[in-house]
């Protein structure tokens, strides 16, 4: 959609209702047949039913809202897809980008190839509202969640995530922890925080305030919030960064003031993306399992189909377990460097 849109000059929502042949959205003939010409010269065709109307055929529909901006969509659409293929199923996949005409767009294409079934996923955990167009479809919601929960949806237990990546600090000795965290509008930003103080409490350790910053994800703002704790009069002995790339950069303050991880301060991340075993030392991190969601997504909906009824609505939290490697040990003084200062 992108090349016809650059090439006819026209946006890609337009590309998408015409070549699906939407009456929906007043599109003048000059333009579509612009757009159908356009897509003829670059070599596209029209999307023929026939591959699916062969015996034994099978389609399940995934629409997400973002790809590009995260390498965690593409690790739940491979699952799916995995799940989908082992079952003898094809998994048809569209992104949204956000845009409410070209989510419509995309959600009457993936019906017109009569899906056994949809899967909704969102790159961040929220709640949604499902299209209108989806009720009376099987459906299952993966990363996301309905306020009625009339659909089935699968979320990572990020509470217990957090409670996970702290616990491994406090196993350690370590009794002034500190957190860096995300931006508080995000779901994902809170229970982690949560987690973290639920850990505290249940070890009996009191949450100071001092040790609780906020970061946005960016490893600039673990390098900046790392240098602001290690200036701190009674500095942490741990941290758990909510993410590996704000990990990144509290690696490099702590490397800048002389302290080495974790022989001076023990380091947690999140998410375990593939620069967590390549940092040094590698991170001890937690897993966000995208990958087990997609599939747990894709095996419910078949489930469903192949019992003929609708899919049963629960919520699911996947477990979010700890990938131990080197960044976590015992807890060592960190001196007053202040002090010596003239």
């Amino acid at each position: 959609m992108m090349d016809v849109a650059r090439e006819a000059g026209v946006s890609q929502s337009t590309v998408s209702f015409v070549v699906n042949g939407s009456t929906s959205v007043r599109i003048s003939d000059a333009t579509r047949q612009r757009v159908l010409e356009v897509a003829e010269a670059l070599g596209y065709r029209r999307f023929s039913h026939s591959a699916l109307d062969h015996k034994g055929s099978r389609v399940i529909g995934f629409l997400v809202d973002e790809i590009s901006t995260s390498p965690f969509a593409v690790a739940s659409m491979d699952g799916a897809r995995e799940v989908a293929w082992e079952n003898d199923r094809v998994l048809l996949v569209s992104s949204s980008g956000s845009d409410p005409e070209l989510e419509r767009s995309a959600i009457e294409t993936l019906l017109s190839c009569r899906p056994e079934g949809m899967v909704i996923a969102s790159i961040l955990t929220r709640q949604i509202e499902l299209p209108a167009a989806l009720r009376g479809v099987p459906t299952v919601l993966l990363n996301c969640y309905e306020s009625g929960n009339g659909f089935p949806s699968v979320v990572p237990g990020e509470v217990a995530g957090g409670h996970t990546a702290t616990r491994r600090l406090i196993d350690a000795g370590h009794r002034r922890i500190a957190i860096i965290g995300g931006e508080p509008w995000m779901e994902a930003a809170r229970d982690r925080l949560k987690g973290y103080r639920q850990a505290l409490t249940t070890a009996d350790i009191a949450a100071a305030p001092e040790l609780i910053r906020e970061g946005n994800w960016l490893p600039s703002s673990g390098y900046e919030q790392t240098r602001a704790l290690m200036a701190l009069d009674a500095p942490p002995t741990g941290i758990f960064c909510c993410n590996d790339s704000m990990a990144i950069g509290c690696y490099e303050a702590l490397k800048e003031q002389g302290l080495r991880v974790p022989e001076d301060v023990s380091v947690v991340g999140y998410d375990d993306q593939e620069v967590a075993r390549h940092m040094y030392p590698p991170l001890t991190t937690v897993v966000l399992p995208h990958d087990e969601m997609g599939r747990w997504a894709v095996e419910t909906l078949i489930t469903a189909v192949a019992s003929g009824q609708k899919p049963s609505l629960r919520r699911v939290k996947m477990e979010c377990p700890l990938v131990e490697r080197c960044s976590v040990a015992a807890p060592r003084v960190i001196p007053d460097r202040r002090a010596a200062m003239p």
